[in-house]
């Protein structure tokens, strides 16, 4: 019970912090390793988290955690990271920013749905499924997941990189 408390308390002190850098606080965990802890703290915003704001978030955030006694005295390391491609589409900022993605879910009636994410706000999302628009109010839609989908080369792009030496850059003969 003690790391629900704690991470209770992670939340209502690094919540703040974050949204006043512009960005969402999506999870955070807090694990043993060895002697110290690991906190990891998920964030993220609409047009993604670039390393940048990492940096700045980070500094923000150990800040905030040394002001306090949330931790106890024990050390711990900080690992500030954007959600992967396996976070569940929950919220309606997680669907939003999915536009464009290939997704799959479940509806409360049991139908598996996949289709290409076209656009979401707080009551529904509406996707392209099969080639037609649908709309789904979002408690109906399940948690969401995000499919990797790996794209065929074509000749056309493997003539190009080709006439490019191959790494995008121009090479003199």
């Amino acid at each position: 019970m003690r790391g629900d408390r704690q991470r209770a308390s992670l939340v209502e002190l690094l919540t703040p912090v974050i949204e006043a850098s512009g960005y969402d606080l999506e999870d955070i965990a807090v694990s043993q390793a060895g002697r110290r802890r690991v906190v990891r703290v998920v964030v993220d915003a609409d047009g993604g988290v670039d390393l940048d704001a990492i940096a700045v978030i980070s500094r923000a955030v150990s800040a905030a955690l040394d002001e306090t006694d949330v931790l106890g005295g024990s050390p711990y390391v900080l690992e500030v990271t954007s959600p992967g491609v396996d976070r569940p589409l929950t919220q309606p900022r997680h669907w939003r920013r999915a536009v464009g993605r290939l997704v799959k879910f479940t509806t409360a009636e049991g139908v598996e749905v996949q289709g290409r994410v076209l656009g979401a706000d707080e009551e529904e999302i509406r996707l392209d499924v099969a080639g037609g628009e649908r709309a789904y109010p979002l408690p109906a839609a399940g948690p969401g997941r995000v499919q990797v989908e790996f794209r065929r080369i074509e000749a056309e792009d493997l003539l190009h990189d080709e006439e490019e030496g191959g790494d995008g850059e121009p090479h003199g003969h």
